[in-house]
């Protein structure tokens, strides 16, 4: 069987960055992503506000299982117990993890400095957390223009892997 694409994503410059800055500075990740790229660059706090592809339960007795059990089974996965492996992600009208959602809004309302990295903000509930910022520096790094730009302090749009390999 092939390897599947998101087996071979590996974390890009920004994601690199972002993990070689929490090294110096208090740094909290928030993330729609469900890749786990910022764990595997080396980011330890991290709010996965989809979830992740990486962890995986029965439905029915709520044993976890590692992404491999969903990748080596042909058709649906299914638990010892007879109950059906889920991804740990959110999928179409599931509500975001409430701890997952407190940890996030709390991270950004003390952050000093809020960074955004590629995202269109259009999609929400996640959009609107950056109205809880309230510090000093609002910066949006987008190959696009969003619905916040003039809400920010700094507005580069640019790919997020330039912008980061310059920093280096």
């Amino acid at each position: 069987r092939d390897k599947l694409v998101y087996e071979e994503a590996r974390p890009n410059e920004g994601h690199r960055f972002i993990a070689a800055l929490e090294k110096k500075k208090d740094v909290s990740v928030v993330t729609q992503n469900i890749d786990g790229l910022h764990q595997m660059a080396g980011s330890k706090k991290v709010y996965e506000l989809h979830g992740s592809i990486h962890r995986n339960y029965c439905v029915k007795c709520g044993r976890f299982y590692p992404l491999s059990k969903i990748t080596e089974t042909d058709g649906i996965p299914y638990c010892d117990c007879g109950g059906i492996i889920k991804p740990d992600v959110v999928l179409y009208e599931e509500p975001l993890d409430e701890e997952v959602m407190r940890g996030a809004i709390k991270a950004i309302s003390e952050a000093d400095l809020l960074v955004v990295l590629g995202t269109s903000l259009n999609v929400y509930p996640a959009a609107g957390f950056l109205y809880y910022f309230r510090g000093d520096t609002l910066a949006i790094i987008n190959r696009d223009a969003t619905p916040y730009d003039e809400r920010c302090d700094i507005v580069l749009h640019d790919d997020i892997n330039h912008v980061f390999a310059q920093l280096k």
